[in-house]
């Protein structure tokens, strides 16, 4: 008998990566996995795209696959929005017609930073930007589309020992400089790809999802206190040989093409709830991805 398929988009990309390496300890026996990257399934290729899920005819997809460059972006609207929204879109309209499942991946710029308190899903958006508001045009076109069997995992500040993101790129300039400046005044919360791999398995295995979810590590921290801990476990684990001083500034002391939010911690708690996720520790979730570029 063959079993029912799950299909990643992005696989190589960080989440892509990260739920290929950990498939064999998901608790989805009764599913097989195919995560395919841009050269097998390039989600901005209308017609293509809709071929090879037509080929496939997965019962769940799950879309890592996006445009993910904030700053680009600024200058790249056409495209950031083709890939973000238009091709999700695509995504979301064959799942109605074809009865698949859809966990789409969102992003927390989709706000504009200027609440207190951590957003929860039904907070009222506001990108400051082309990436975020090409972000939101994705789940407008899903909740359009797609809403009975579909959801939105919106997350923030994601980090792997796959790819390119915040931790490998201080972990590389730590070890390159005698000194690092990082804001301190931009406040989040990391989300390791493990944690959220977990979630996405636990979503599919109960079965029953349906609108917005928010996923993160469950800190409430800076940038700067995030290359701190970065430094401190890296030493610990023989990453690194020594420490260097990290200096605090202001976000109007670097400034970037994009506008990013202020404040962008996500409420989990919705999550937790219903798929019964540990509400896991943002310094834990960091030593595994830091435990695992040691053993590199």
């Amino acid at each position: 008998m063959t079993l029912p398929l799950i299909v990643v988009a992005g696989a190589s990309g960080q989440l892509g990566q990260t739920l290929a390496q950990l498939w064999a300890k998901s608790p989805l026996p009764q599913y097989q996995l195919k995560a395919l990257d841009r050269a097998e399934l390039d989600i901005s290729q209308a017609q293509t795209a809709i071929a090879v899920l037509s080929e496939l005819k997965p019962a769940v997809i799950v879309n890592a696959a996006a445009y993910t460059q904030v700053d680009k972006a600024e200058s790249e609207a056409k495209v950031a929005h083709l890939v973000n929204a238009e091709a999700v879109g695509r995504i979301a309209a064959w799942s109605a017609k074809n009865r698949a499942k859809l966990i789409h991946i969102s992003t927390d710029f989709v706000f504009d930073g200027t609440s207190q308190t951590p957003y929860r899903p039904d907070h009222q958006t506001n990108p400051l930007g082309v990436y975020g508001a090409s972000k939101l045009a994705g789940e407008h076109e899903i909740q359009t589309l797609a809403s009975q069997r579909t959801a939105v995992i919106r997350t923030s500040w994601l980090y792997s020992e796959y790819g390119n993101n915040f931790v490998k790129t201080m972990l590389r300039l730590m070890d390159d400089k005698d000194q690092l400046s990082v804001v301190n005044d931009q406040i989040g919360s990391p989300t390791s790809t493990h944690g959220l791999a977990a979630l996405i398995f636990a979503m599919i295995s109960q079965g029953s999802y349906q609108g917005v979810y928010h996923w993160t590590d469950g800190a409430s921290i800076s940038w700067y206190e995030f290359a701190q801990e970065i430094q401190d476990q890296a030493i610990q684990e023989g990453l690194l040989s020594k420490a260097i001083p990290i200096n605090p500034i202001s976000t109007s002391e670097y400034p970037t093409p994009a506008q990013r939010p202020a404040y962008s911690v996500l409420d989990r708690s919705r999550a937790v709830a219903q798929f019964e996720c540990p509400a896991l520790d943002w310094k834990g979730q960091l030593n595994l991805v830091i435990k695992e570029l040691a053993r590199e």
